[in-house]
């Protein structure tokens, strides 16, 4: 059985590009194939669904009646506000990503958290981001795990921290660093106090360990 592909929308130009990329390439034992939709009929036999950016319109309905059956992947601005799990983004130019957790989570797909690090703050999700950082007026610094610094482990951790409009941290996940700085972290994070928002959000928080 092939891993399947789906490009909704778009020119055949770029669909037959992505046929020759991933010609002969498998996923374990499953080749991988790709196939061209113009309407959602069939589109949840697809393990992974392409929405290009002309499908704007209809992208929304199409997620919608998908039930979290597939990955999806967008191209456009508002596609996790969409209901979609990961954006690609243009950023001088280089391309980059987005990603949605909360639409990751209700499907349960999961990917690493080194992977997660290095996706961009979203501006369009569906999640609670806030516009602007939320300020945490007396913030705690965490300290250096001993037996890190005996390990000589180094480096940076990233959280993603939702936080209540009176400003209470609740709920912390990790998105990349080692375990052991992670934990140093969180436990000084779960105790911050954010200043008040006018709705719940989700702060990001990076964090260098350096000895």
């Amino acid at each position: 059985m092939p891993v399947l592909i789906g490009v909704f929308g778009g020119e055949e130009d770029f669909v037959n590009t992505l046929k020759e990329m991933v010609a002969g390439k498998t996923v374990g034992t499953h080749p991988v194939a790709v196939r061209h939709f113009s309407t959602v009929d069939n589109l949840a036999a697809c393990h992974l669904v392409f929405f290009r950016a002309s499908e704007r319109k209809s992208t929304a309905a199409a997620i919608a009646s998908l039930k979290g059956s597939s990955l999806l992947v967008g191209e456009d601005p508002a596609f996790l506000r969409d209901g979609g799990m990961i954006n690609l983004i243009l950023d001088k130019g280089k391309i980059q990503f987005e990603v949605d957790q909360t639409a990751l989570d209700r499907s349960n797909i999961r990917f690493s958290a080194a992977l997660l690090s290095r996706a961009k703050t979203s501006s369009g999700s569906a999640n609670p981001h806030s516009n602007a950082p939320r300020v945490v007026p007396a913030k705690v610094s965490p300290e250096y795990p001993e037996i890190a610094r005996q390990m000589n482990l180094k480096g940076s951790v990233q959280l993603e921290v939702l936080v209540g409009r009176d400003g209470v941290v609740k709920d912390v996940k990790v998105l990349g660093g080692h375990p052991l700085l992670a934990d140093a972290l969180l436990r000084v994070v779960r105790q911050w106090r954010y200043e008040q928002g006018a709705k719940e959000s989700i702060e990001l928080v990076r964090y260098s360990f350096e000895q």
